[in-house]
């Protein structure tokens, strides 16, 4: 491909420094939820120091429910164990111009106990890692792309709070799905993320209008799966800013409105082998021409959606987003270039890949991603069968199995699983468990609108 522009070595990052272009580096990672975490380092004190040996965080950062508030009972992390440091490891393949920001660099991290100085299971960057080691002892590597979809409003973050994210005013007054008029009144925002992702290391493909109202989609260039996830965290980040730096709002939740369109995260993934895609072949699936890696990862990433569910649906919100007749899938249901379809098998020769539609927008991509991997290699290894094709509507179909309807019901069934067990480790299991708990928690225990508008005068 072309030139990746804003990539910077350290060599090329102390000659900035020293000429006076960069002047701070953003170290971070990513919590539970793919929000970036960090510090802001002087330039020369980054590369005189933290380059070579990192830095410390408190390891309560994953164990932080959305208010940042440290919730009990983890075992990782808590008061007990006096939420002592984790240390920071600048993954420096990641070092990149912040161009979004005023002389600036950012280089994203592993995070490693402080002690033993192995990577610290439960942060979702090593979850990814090691399904990634496994593909690789198998002679794989993954390629992958994430469709993103979000909502622009002319309200900036302070406004919306203050009106309590309700009556905003979305960039876009009539769907804009691909509609060249009405989508370039996003063009104040979207030029700018498209000018910003590429000289940040992110190179992109496209951007277009969606569907619902002040909805958009910009898609960056696929690349090896680590890559991918690293772009797609940053991607988001990148766009929130943007927008408060211009005085706008964007949302990136599932659903922000029961009568708009949901924003998905649509997972693009194949596996190689030699530079050579190995999903292509000569058994005929349909129209699909596939190898019998192809069909049995299709197996794998099918049979294990209900339990890997809230990698790709990580909240309350999520699950509001499988309506049919909406874009989001509800049947777990594979087809070829389908958009019904929970699974899209599109591409031929090197470009078949498959697609899955059914995470949304608020997923973490580093979990969204190992839970995909970790269920397609094991359809490879024990050899799980796809269901037959679907031709036709998935929403109007009868018999078909359906993803699962609440975050408590997919939690359930992640908790239960004894593949996420062995895939992912009991400790990590048991860690997210209460994570996703602790937010059904949060919503069980909230008065909503919905509520107010229903019972307040009429029960």
């Amino acid at each position: 491909m072309s030139k990746v522009y804003g990539m910077l070595t350290l060599t090329e990052l102390s000659q900035k420094v020293e000429a006076g272009e960069i002047e701070t580096v953003l170290v971070q990672f990513t919590d539970h939820y793919g929000r970036f975490m960090g510090k802001r380092f002087d330039a020369e004190f980054f590369v005189e120091e933290i380059a070579g040996h990192g830095t410390h965080g408190c390891d309560y950062l994953l164990t932080v429910d959305m208010e940042m508030e440290p919730v009990p009972g983890y075992s990782y992390a808590n008061w007990e164990l006096g939420y002592g440091d984790f240390h920071m490891v600048p993954d420096m393949s990641t070092l990149r111009v912040a161009s979004w920001l005023d002389k600036t660099a950012v280089v994203l991290c592993d995070v490693e106990d402080e002690k033993s100085h192995e990577l610290v299971s439960v942060a979702p960057r090593t979850i990814l890692r090691r399904q990634l080691e496994k593909a690789a002892a198998l002679g794989y590597t993954a390629k992958a792309g994430s469709e993103l979809e979000y909502y622009v409003f002319e309200d900036s973050f302070k406004a919306a709070a203050q009106k309590g994210y309700t009556g905003l005013d979305p960039l876009g007054w009539y769907i804009e799905d691909y509609h060249s008029f009405q989508g370039a009144r996003q063009e104040k925002l979207t030029a700018l993320a498209r000018h910003h992702l590429k000289h940040s290391g992110i190179p992109v493909e496209n951007s277009k209008g969606e569907w619902g109202l002040g909805q958009h989609e910009l898609n960056v260039r696929y690349a090896d799966l680590l890559t991918m996830c690293d772009r797609h965290a940053l991607y988001k980040q990148i766009v929130k800013e943007l927008a408060d730096q211009i005085g706008l709002s964007v949302t990136f939740m599932a659903k922000y409105d029961i009568t708009q369109a949901g924003s998905s995260c649509h997972l693009h993934l194949s596996l190689w082998q030699d530079e050579q895609n190995s999903f292509p072949g000569n058994e005929s699936y349909g129209p699909v021409m596939g190898s019998d890696l192809f069909r049995y990862f299709l197996g794998g990433w099918i049979a294990h959606v209900p339990e890997m569910m809230v990698c790709y649906a990580p909240t309350v919100n999520s699950y509001k987003r499988y309506q049919a007749g909406s874009w989001a899938p509800t049947g777990i249901a594979w087809s070829y270039d389908n958009r019904t379809a929970g699974f899209r098998v599109v591409g031929k020769g090197n470009s078949l890949r498959i697609e899955c539609r059914i995470p949304g927008a608020d997923c973490n991509p580093y979990l969204a991603y190992a839970a995909a991997l970790a269920s397609g290699l094991d359809g490879l290894q024990n050899k799980i069968e796809p269901p037959a094709i679907f031709l036709g509507d998935v929403y109007s179909a009868k018999g078909l199995p359906q993803v699962p309807g609440s975050l408590r019901e997919a939690t359930d069934r992640f908790s239960q699983s004894d593949f996420v067990k062995q895939s992912f480790g009991a400790e990590v299991v048991e860690h997210y468990t209460h994570f996703f708990r602790v937010e059904q928690a949060a919503f069980d225990n909230y008065v909503t609108d919905w509520e107010r508008k229903r019972y307040f005068e009429r029960i």
